[in-house]
């Protein structure tokens, strides 16, 4: 999508604390995230003065849990104009789920987020991208819940998640209870390979210069709107210390101190705004067939 000569981008905050992550899943349950303190709100409010200063609304993936405990964030977030959408209840792994469980999961925590924003909630998340080619049914239960979008796919290989033969851009797919439309996370593909860009570890981890000119790139070269995503945990260098892997801690610690600098810099260098926006814009351009995946 252009606008005034420029292409608009998709910024999207996966809102969770940082003892929900799928990285320190082994060590602790659900159960458990209440004796941890939170720094969720601290962390957001930051999120959202940086957002305000630079003139840019987002699209907010929240857990059901999250707007459950703290309705008055929500409630910031959305008169703040902000997109609320779904990032599951309890940041379970769609492919660890049955059918059954994800509809449940998943309508509670649309339930949650909708009471807490006042909003319909129409765009879903997957906690680490977990929707993969071996459960298409998940696209079913998300069209029959009223989920009109979804920004779960990665299209790349990788060992816990990815959908590597998926498009690399917007698609629709079909199910019995009607399209939903698909943006999947930004990649560039050299080769024939595909390599991530824009988001979590790749945008705190990689040198912002690059991160810049690859989303120019996908912007000018490739003509399409990237979507940017992060966590409040992520701005967040002074946050408690978990328990967990070598790769886990690695993952999740490396490069939280220069990530705030990075967005601010990601806010000024380019135009962004919420994912629902760029979703209808899309869905009323001309698509190409639907896909299976």
């Amino acid at each position: 999508m252009s606008v005034n000569g420029h292409m608009k981008n998709a910024i999207t905050i996966d809102l969770e604390d940082y003892y929900h992550v799928t990285a320190f899943a082994d060590r602790l349950s659900a159960d458990e995230w209440a004796s941890y303190k939170s720094r969720v709100e601290g962390n957001t409010e930051r999120v959202l003065s940086r957002l305000a200063e630079n003139n840019c609304h987002a699209t907010f993936f929240v857990l059901g849990w999250v707007a459950e405990k703290y309705p008055q964030l929500i409630r910031r977030i959305t008169e703040q104009n902000h997109e609320i959408a779904c990032h599951s209840l309890q940041h379970r792994l769609v492919y660890q789920m049955t059918p059954a469980e994800f509809r449940e999961d998943t309508c509670r925590a649309k339930q949650l987020l909708e009471d807490a924003s006042g909003t319909p909630v129409r765009g879903y998340r997957a906690p680490s991208f977990s929707i993969t080619p071996e459960i298409p049914w998940a696209f079913e239960v998300l069209a029959e819940l009223g989920f009109t979008y979804d920004s779960s796919v990665f299209p790349v290989h990788h060992l816990n998640y990815g959908m590597p033969r998926a498009p690399r851009f917007p698609f629709r797919i079909d199910t019995a209870s009607g399209p939903i439309v698909e943006f999947p996370l930004p990649t560039l593909e050299v080769a024939g390979v595909r390599a991530p860009i824009g988001g979590g570890a790749y945008l705190r981890l990689l040198p912002y210069r690059y991160t810049r000119w690859a989303i120019r790139f996908f912007n000018q070269e490739e003509n399409h709107s990237a979507c940017v995503y992060f966590h409040p945990w992520e701005i967040d260098p002074d946050q408690p210390r978990m328990q967990g892997s070598l790769t886990a801690r690695l993952r999740h610690y490396i490069g939280l101190r220069g990530m705030e600098v990075k967005l601010v810099r990601l806010m000024q260098d380019f135009e962004f705004g919420p994912l629902g926006t760029l979703v209808e814009q899309f869905r009323e351009a001309e698509y190409s067939a639907a896909v299976e995946v």
